[in-house]
């Protein structure tokens, strides 16, 4: 190897400079991304055999209240620990793990409180004492020690990303050895809770720094909830356009067919969700190291990132998009064979929230959580209302259609907050546009027979 090549090598495996650290980011990221959802696939194929798809429905449905109640009251302690000027001093930290803490026993709380009306809404009896007890989960990660954001805010992600591995494996061990014994949908619950325990308990005991402690400081508390409170509105916002067709699509098919549903989600979700995790844990560091207002270079800089990011996921859309039904096929018993058809559309009908999906960070690395919260609330009406009109027109096949509907309703939005913080790259999205119709072409011609009976069908069959 050439000592030019040697040395390149030897600046991103060793060096502290923000090029370095991002690409061992995106590298450590990608790798514990790829772990995690090998233990999830393990996970599913392994479950769908011990369990029943009504158990996979009823899960769902807990997931998307525990979550709702997650996502209804963030106050932005992670993203204003990564934005944040005062984001390695102790007592802004302690504040702000302070009100972690309060915030997670509240949210038990309200789990206990509203899981009798859930229970009545959905008509399934089980969810008024499952609820109470999945809910644990939030109580426990109330906790999480803030030398993970600090970690995550410096792109030191070495221990995060092996200690996420451990916590993914002993969710995975734990969740078989309980359906094993339990036969129920009680093995998901527990297995979770045992998850997040141990998670909390690995991160305090192996991430250097001190402990956090009880702490208001009155000028950090300021700081936080000023900033936070757009944060919760967009995480109210975010709850409705991830979960709005759980919520909605859950109410209109029985539990079984929405467990089926849920499996084809499942498999189509994963180039967004590494999108996700790539987007969550790097670009605010990235956005506030090289801020595209203030120089052509970072801008460049930006454009390259996002083109390959782009690119890759998009790639991984087209081979689930073409391999959906096989893969379902060969994975899955022949109870759940109608979530190959589902798997294509999703994939399908996620291309325009890839698209534009490294922008919003912009602003929250500029600390306008404002802007981050009006795009995040037009997605949402734009979500709910595809949906619902979806599910009127043309059952689950319109739902889902409507939710790729609704993100091309949003890019306007989106160029508005992109333009505001001069990070919008048209030719970025104008390449990726026309390779996104021609992926949805391409796979739709090869799915065609089977897309064309989920459209007769109108639900899953």
């Amino acid at each position: 190897m050439e000592p030019r090549t040697m040395s390149l090598l030897a600046q991103i495996t060793r060096g502290d400079s923000v090029v370095a650290r991002a690409f061992r980011g995106a590298g450590l990221t990608i790798f514990g991304f790829g772990w995690g959802q090998m233990m999830r696939l393990a996970s599913n194929l392994i479950l769908t055999r011990l369990l029943f798809p009504e158990a996979f429905g009823l899960m769902a449905l807990i997931t998307v209240f525990l979550m709702g109640l997650n996502m209804f009251s963030d106050v932005g302690v992670a993203p204003a620990i990564l934005q944040s000027k005062r984001g390695d001093e102790r007592n802004f930290l302690d504040t702000a793990w302070t009100i972690q803490v309060i915030r997670g026993a509240l949210l038990w709380l309200a789990a206990c409180v509203l899981a009798w009306p859930v229970a009545l809404i959905y008509d399934v009896p089980e969810l008024a004492y499952m609820l109470p007890v999945a809910a644990l989960t939030l109580l426990i990660k109330g906790f999480l020690t803030t030398r993970y954001f600090e970690a995550n805010r410096h792109l030191r992600l070495g221990r995060i990303t092996a200690i996420d591995m451990i916590t993914q494996a002993v969710g995975l061990v734990a969740a078989i050895v309980l359906a094993f014994a339990l036969q129920s949908v009680w093995a998901l619950i527990l297995s979770g809770i045992i998850s997040g325990l141990v998670e909390v308990l690995i991160y305090e005991r192996f991430l250097p720094g001190p402990r956090n402690r009880f702490r208001w400081e009155k000028r950090a508390a300021r700081e936080l909830i000023s900033f936070g409170k757009w944060i919760f509105l967009s995480t109210v916002a975010g709850f409705v356009i991830s979960q709005a067709d759980k919520l909605l699509i859950g109410k209109y098919l029985p539990l079984e067919q929405f467990g089926v549903y849920n499996i084809g989600y499942f498999l189509a979700s994963f180039p967004l969700l590494l999108g996700g995790v790539l987007v969550n844990r790097l670009l605010i560091p990235i956005y506030r190291e090289w801020p595209p207002a203030k120089s052509r270079e970072n801008f460049l800089k930006l454009r390259k990132m996002r083109m390959i990011v782009t690119g890759a996921l998009m790639a991984m859309i087209a081979a689930l998009g073409l391999a959906g039904v096989p893969l379902v096929g060969f994975l899955y018993d022949p109870r759940y064979a109608a979530a190959g058809a589902i798997t294509v559309m999703i994939a399908m009908m996620q291309i325009p929230l890839l698209i534009a999906l490294t922008y919003d960070q912009a602003a929250l690395a500029a600390g306008d959580s404002r802007r981050f919260f009006v795009l995040a609330a037009t997605k949402a009406v734009l979500i709910v209302a595809g949906l619902w009109i979806g599910l009127e027109t043309a059952g689950l096949l319109g739902a889902i259609i409507g939710q790729g509907a609704a993100m091309v309703l949003a890019y306007p939005v989106v160029v508005w907050l992109s333009k505001h913080m001069e990070a919008w790259d048209p030719l970025h999205d104008a390449v990726f546009a026309f390779l996104g119709l021609l992926v949805i072409w391409v796979c739709y011609r090869a799915n065609q027979p089977y897309l064309a009976s989920l459209a007769e069908s109108g639900t899953v069959s």
